[in-house]
């Protein structure tokens, strides 16, 4: 698994648990390190170990867990270029979604060697979606109903989501846009400001 994926789970970690709940995830890995180097390519046992310690040590499902990792991931400060990435995505929440089967592309354009599984939306009807997480990644679903759910408040809209489980060896997010304009969404500026 890529580094800069361990490295995300690693900051999700400290920043919601503590920096000694980390130290208790990796010591019960016992990969004989605490921290991830981001641009380094780990075997996926090691990953695996990982994230199977982290639901031992903080007695939490991992889906639920990688869930609120999605969240983060969008809405914590110390990651705001990946939010940026996703915005660029489109103007309001639908034009976001059919902007995910490009979204392994875009991260290849910034990380050359990081791969992502294929996503591929498909509409029902209006407000109706599946979005189909091919395989490649563990828990890749789950951290994207998380991205899923956080993008909907980062828009002001109100989604529903469900993991309908795997069809056909992909695993399937149905999104259903219950109302557009629901809340107030957070600002986006496509110009990067500089503090």
């Amino acid at each position: 698994m890529h580094g800069l994926i361990n490295r995300a789970i690693q900051a999700f970690a400290v920043s919601t648990y503590g920096a000694e709940r980390w130290r208790d995830v990796m010591d019960l890995a016992g990969l004989g390190f605490t921290e991830f180097e981001a641009m380094l390519i780990y075997p996926d046992d090691q990953s695996n170990t990982m994230l199977a310690a982290m639901e031992q040590v903080l007695e939490r499902p991992l889906p639920e867990i990688l869930e609120d990792m999605g969240t983060f991931l969008v809405s914590n400060p110390q990651v705001e270029a990946l939010r940026r990435l996703l915005r660029f995505g489109g103007v309001n929440y639908v034009e976001f979604l059919h902007s995910l089967d490009d979204l392994p592309d875009r991260a290849r354009l910034a990380v050359a060697d990081l791969h992502l599984p294929a996503l591929e939306l498909v509409e029902h009807s209006p407000g109706q979606f599946d979005l189909i997480c091919q395989p490649g990644l563990p828990g890749y679903a789950y951290v994207m109903m998380g991205v899923l759910r956080a993008m909907g408040d980062d828009y002001g809209d109100l989604v529903i989501l469900d993991h309908r489980g795997t069809q056909e060896g992909a695993e399937v997010i149905s999104i259903t846009l219950v109302e557009t304009d629901f809340a107030e969404g957070r600002a986006f500026d496509l110009g990067a400001h500089s503090l």
